[in-house]
């Protein structure tokens, strides 16, 4: 889908980017994770060519996106970042319809696709289509201009720390709805954090980064066992890593079939460490588990746990 093979950005003969090799898969959710100044806005950037890269090339469905206009190629990829950049003067709906009005869909397709989203996103549509960015909250405001990125039903969605504003309550519900609205889309989605929680948590696959250029590319479980240099040992944090690991993993990879116990029942798709969580809350040391499908209900228990 995404192909980057040995991109490199030079400012003043510094490299910011050096020699970076990696391909993100259709409707992979590939997180960029390294310290400030490590070149992962850059590279991110230069996929949708608000950077333009200095040796290399990047495909998007093995097209060279060198080929194509700058203009023509951010229509069809979402875009959002810290700082919303909503347009403070429009209404939520013609913020959300920014770029479909762009490309000249329908009037009615545009207010059914608004719709859609604000659903999607759990804003009430009733209430929310006619608000102004300023009568919202930062949270709000963050929901609208993801679906401002995918209104359009872009392939690809490219998101440069969207998140970093918001307090801990509200960012980990927008990582929750992120999640979710990837699982929902499946649109192939690269996404740019400094923090190493937030990759674990919603990757697919992360790509670990420093001083311009990638250490590791590989699935989140793979970067907490097999970490391939002593700087990604100490990035991902040594002390809690046990923690980390609950993270990534799933209530259905420890889960005891056919086995049952009283209770409210937890979704097999819970990471491990929430349901350690609940465990300790509710004073238990098991779990009911119950999925849409017969064959994932059981029973999660503490042992199973602590055995990783």
């Amino acid at each position: 889908m995404i192909e980057l093979s040995s991109v490199s950005k030079i400012y003043s003969g510094r490299r910011a980017v050096d020699n970076v090799t990696f391909t993100v898969n259709r409707g992979e959710f590939c997180v960029l994770v390294g310290p400030s100044g490590c070149g992962k806005s850059t590279t991110l950037r230069m996929i949708n060519r608000l950077v333009n890269v200095d040796q290399g090339r990047i495909l998007i469905d093995n097209e060279d996106i060198s080929k194509k206009s700058p203009e023509i190629l951010r229509r069809s990829i979402g875009y959002a970042i810290q700082s919303i950049g909503l347009f403070p003067h429009w209404t939520v709906e013609r913020n959300i319809a920014t770029v479909p009005q762009l490309l000249k869909w329908p009037r009615d397709r545009i207010r059914d696709r608004v719709t859609e989203l604000l659903v999607l996103l759990n804003l009430d549509p009733k209430i929310f289509r006619t608000k102004y960015p300023g009568q919202l909250s930062g949270g709000q405001q963050q929901r609208v201009g993801v679906a401002r990125a995918l209104a359009a039903k872009p392939e690809v969605l490219l998101m440069d720390e969207p998140f970093g504003a918001h307090d801990p309550i509200t960012r980990d519900s927008l990582q929750v709805e992120m999640s979710r609205i990837h699982k929902n889309t499946g649109t192939t989605v690269v996404f740019v954090t400094h923090d190493m929680e937030e990759a674990l948590k919603m990757a697919t696959r992360i790509a670990v980064m420093e001083s311009g250029r990638i250490l590791q590319y590989a699935p989140p479980i793979d970067i907490l066992r097999n970490p391939t240099h002593d700087f990604i040992k100490e990035f991902v944090g040594r002390s809690d890593f046990g923690l980390k690991l609950l993270t990534v993993q799933k209530v259905r990879d420890r889960l005891r079939l056919n086995e049952y116990v009283s209770g409210e029942p937890i979704a097999p798709d819970m990471p491990l460490r929430e349901a350690l969580s609940l465990m300790i809350l509710q004073n238990r040391d098991s779990l009911p588990v119950k999925g849409e499908n017969p064959n994932v209900t059981g029973v999660i228990r503490l042992v199973d746990m602590i055995g990783l």
